[in-house]
């Protein structure tokens, strides 16, 4: 493996570990078994090692998650997809999120044109169209799907932004916790697609 190769990999097992905030780079350069020097060479500071670490995992998990929206599954079928690939993403990287939110505060515009002007940037589009096919004939009750992309995504993502907060009321550890939103997959899917469904009179 290749020195990048091995630092990206302990910053990732340090950052899920510990959190961004508590992260250190020796912790991380010990991980990684190489000297503090040897990992400032390749990133300057924390800041520019987790951006690596997210940009990672960023292009791992955007195309998986336009292939759900590209592809041709009905579409209760394609929010389940989509919500269990989109949840595996967020446990493999619980701190995506806190990440995005820090950069979306301090730096917006170039956050987003990083995103933006990326090749596997997110793109619903075929999603959207295909709620207001399904609208219009009569199968899903109306909503805009606009608001149903940003349901699905907020449903998903909350529960890590404010995990410290949840962890505390629910009395959870951190192992239980991630448990608990594996089971939460289903939960999400079932309440989207119920609250969509048309209902027999």
């Amino acid at each position: 493996m290749e020195t990048e190769e091995k630092i990206l990999a302990a910053a990732k097992e340090i950052f899920i570990q510990k959190g961004y905030a508590a992260a250190r780079m020796q912790e991380i350069a010990d991980k990684a078994e190489i000297n503090k020097g040897l990992l400032h060479y390749y990133f300057k500071n924390k800041d520019k090692l987790f951006s690596a670490v997210f940009m990672e995992a960023f292009h791992k998990f955007a195309p998986r998650i336009n292939k759900i929206f590209e592809s041709d599954f009905p579409l209760f079928e394609k929010i389940e997809s989509f919500v269990d690939e989109y949840m595996d993403i967020l446990l493999e990287n619980p701190n995506i999120p806190k990440f995005v939110i820090h950069e979306m505060n301090q730096k917006p515009e170039e956050f987003i044109n990083t995103i933006m002007n990326n090749k596997d940037r997110p793109n619903p589009m075929k999603l959207i169209v295909q709620v207001q096919s399904e609208v219009q004939k009569g199968n899903i009750r109306e909503i805009n799907p606009l608001q149903l992309v940003i349901n699905m995504i907020s449903m998903c993502v909350f529960p890590f932004v404010a995990s410290p907060l949840f962890k505390s009321i629910l009395q959870m550890d951190k192992t239980t916790y991630l448990q608990f939103m594996q089971l939460r997959k289903k939960e999400v899917s079932s309440f989207i697609i119920e609250s969509i469904r048309v209902k027999n009179e």
